[in-house]
């Protein structure tokens, strides 16, 4: 991890993004539906309160709350939501002008399961509280192949345990990546904290022996994992648990 920006005292800079600003002043019908910044870490343990929804139903018993890192213009996780209205949904990106899109499809489907977070992945567990979260996924990020890149990986032994508490007691998560080399280098980790996580399902080649791989649309799938199906590029693929 940076590691200047897993530190309690980090602070967001200001950002000359006209996105940045669209953000921080939001328009009153997007208000509630995307975060940026330390917005998004000033309801920690309460996210299930601040949804659009009502806030008994959303902290109703067995809600679920989907956190995707990564999430782009929210491909994955808005149709995730409109297809799941019982669950409930956080999409985070480092891209300012593609969490405001997300607000703006959120609005235009009213979706009011899902909630939008520009920040960095590092900041979780300020953002989250202890077993707060019950699904994490992290879709194909930047796997850094250059030597001098690699100290920018998300999935570092650092970050993993850095998640671990932010799991609920039957909390899942599952990353898949393209990388070969990146992904043993999770595993390795994973491997390393044997302790902290079990290994529930691990693949070098997710979709193998399915003849009807390239008709997968999404939520089933992603944008980019689409291409890499059609490329014939093994999609690899872990989902872990934190041990009790």
């Amino acid at each position: 991890m940076s590691r200047s920006v897993s530190s309690p005292d980090f602070r967001y800079a200001p950002s000359k993004n006209i996105y940045w600003e669209k953000l921080k002043n939001l328009p009153e019908d997007l208000r509630g539906l995307a975060y940026t910044d330390h917005d998004t870490e000033t309801h920690k343990g309460e996210w299930r309160t601040r949804f659009p929804i009502s806030s008994s139903k959303a902290s109703g018993s067995g809600i679920p709350l989907h956190v995707e890192i990564g999430c782009n213009a929210g491909h994955v996780c808005l149709e995730w939501a409109r297809q799941n209205p019982n669950a409930l949904y956080v999409g985070i990106d480092w891209k300012f002008k593609q969490i405001y899109r997300l607000a703006e499809k959120s609005k235009k489907f009213q979706v009011r399961n899902l909630l939008a977070f520009r920040a960095n992945a590092d900041r979780l567990p300020f953002m989250f509280a202890a077993g707060e979260i019950d699904f994490l996924h992290m879709f194909f990020p930047d796997p850094w192949p250059k030597k001098a890149q690699k100290k920018n990986r998300t999935a570092d032994r650092e970050w993993l345990l850095s998640i671990a508490p932010l799991l609920s007691d039957t909390g899942v998560f599952h990353l898949k990546t393209d990388h070969a080399e990146y992904f043993e280098f999770i595993l390795e980790n994973l491997h390393s904290l044997s302790d902290t996580f079990e290994i529930l399902e691990m693949t070098r080649d997710l979709h193998a022996g399915n003849p009807q791989a390239k008709l997968l649309t999404i939520p089933t799938v992603t944008l980019f994992e689409r291409l890499f199906i059609k490329d014939g590029l093994p999609i690899h693929s872990v989902k872990v648990r934190r041990k009790s």
